[in-house]
């Protein structure tokens, strides 16, 4: 038998064995040489340097402050905007653009969780999306395709989900992503299972159909959870009812063609937004839309771009394609023009009451495709709506990671923080239509593109 001796020594060898062997392939990795945009709204780093390590910002500099260690894997990113990885804050990845619901809903529910919504994921990584808001889809298959992507099974964003919508009375033929609620009692119950189950989020949608009491037992038992709410803002009602309760956070522009905002509506959130010790209201325009809908009737260009049948079954690649064939006689979007001639001044409005804007797409819905939505989204809010372009970015990365409460980890390329960082040819802050074409994807310190 050893003396205790030598089992001791036995053990301090092997431990070193081990240390030297996970320090031998634990190997950093920097980008060298791009122009980074670090998320924070500061002016550019010219000449940057981001060492990764596993799967973490080990360090950021330039070429003059930071030597890269010996070793190191190098990528050259001269010539490239670096940024932190995008956020897509709305996507509905049991969709992939066909234009008919009804038809969608009754033929492929079997096939969601399996194929549907790995190609969505799969997708909006390809785009640059390294986190995304999945908001409406059903419970097992949400929690088990954020699962799938959290172990390395299949590629996509880090998702947040929200499971089944909550509303007063789901749509014939939706029930298992829209959940009805029938009195206070049962809206606990129902935000209870969704949490039990794991969801990142609660999202609320008819809230103007719902009585009080039913709305304010569904924000109270999810703030009980440390659940934020999102909720929809199709009508003033919507707005009003979600602002009096304490609603975290509103979707779109409104389905209604009216001319802008009621006057009432912009004093409840300028006082809600006064009140910081909530924290910021957040708002996702998903406005793209509407004003790129009549350039794709006239040139439907993107909907034979083969980016978006990735992963996708030929047949149901198929399906689609037969049901965009005519883009201008959708049902869906027969209003959209004249919704179009009221978007840039609801908007407006919105930047004006103190609330954060978050880039978000709703896509998934028809014509909307998970590698496109996000980049044509930034695009019409800095070259349409005249945002500036650190500011569309930094909608798309720091604000969405403050809002979900994971800023600590993502949001801006920082050390100590996940390396999420996308690059694209050019100047982004002058051309942000370059991130169409992105050409470096690093999620959690490992390249998918």
């Amino acid at each position: 038998m050893p003396t205790p001796r030598i089992r001791l020594a036995v053990l301090c060898l092997l431990s070193c064995v081990l240390c030297f062997a996970t320090s031998a392939s634990a190997k950093l990795t920097a980008l060298v040489g791009g122009r980074l945009i670090d998320g924070w709204g500061g002016a550019p780093v010219n000449s940057s340097v981001i060492l990764i390590d596993g799967e973490r910002i080990k360090a950021v500099g330039t070429t003059e402050t930071l030597p890269v260690p010996a070793g190191a894997e190098v990528i050259d990113c001269r010539g490239l905007s670096l940024l932190p990885g995008l956020w897509d804050c709305h996507v509905h990845t049991m969709l992939l653009g066909h234009s008919d619901y009804t038809h969608w809903d009754a033929t492929y529910p079997n096939r969601l969780e399996k194929e549907i919504m790995p190609a969505a994921a799969h997708q909006l990584l390809n785009a640059g999306i390294t986190s995304a808001v999945d908001l409406g889809a059903p419970l097992e298959a949400s929690i088990n395709v954020r699962t799938r992507i959290a172990k390395g099974e299949i590629p996509g964003p880090t998702l947040y989900v929200s499971g089944p919508f909550i509303q007063h009375e789901p749509y014939p033929g939706t029930e298992v992503f829209r959940w009805g609620v029938k009195g206070a009692d049962d809206a606990r119950a129902k935000v209870k299972k969704l949490a039990d189950a794991g969801v990142n989020v609660i999202k609320l949608i008819d809230q103007d159909q719902m009585t009080g009491e039913e709305i304010e037992a569904v924000v109270t038992e999810a703030h009980a959870r440390k659940l934020p709410v999102i909720a929809h803002a199709h009508r003033p009602d919507e707005i009003r009812l979600g602002l009096k309760y304490g609603v975290d956070r509103f979707e779109h522009t409104g389905l209604a063609t009216a001319p802008e905002y009621p006057a009432d509506i912009l004093a409840a959130i300028q006082e809600r937004t006064a009140k910081m010790s909530l924290g910021p209201l957040y708002w996702c325009p998903t406005i793209e839309g509407f004003f790129n809908y009549e350039y794709t009737v006239a040139n439907p260009l993107h909907l034979e771009d083969t980016g978006w049948q990735l992963d996708v079954p030929a047949d149901i690649v198929a399906d689609i394609k037969a049901s965009v064939k005519h883009p201008g006689w959708l049902a869906y979007y027969q209003i959209t023009p004249l919704r179009a001639k009221t978007s840039a001044a609801k908007f407006a409005q919105l930047q004006k009451t103190g609330l954060v804007l978050l880039i978000g797409t709703d896509s998934g819905i028809p014509m909307k495709f998970h590698n496109q939505s996000t980049w044509r989204e930034l695009d019409i809010w800095v070259n349409q709506l005249g945002v500036d372009p650190m500011t569309a970015i930094r909608a798309a990365t720091y604000w969405p990671a403050v809002s979900m409460k994971v800023d600590q980890d993502y949001g801006t390329v920082s050390e100590g923080k996940f390396a999420d960082i996308i690059a694209v040819k050019g100047d982004v802050l002058r051309y942000i239509n370059l991130l169409q074409r992105v050409d470096l994807v690093i999620k959690h310190g490992q390249r998918f593109k």
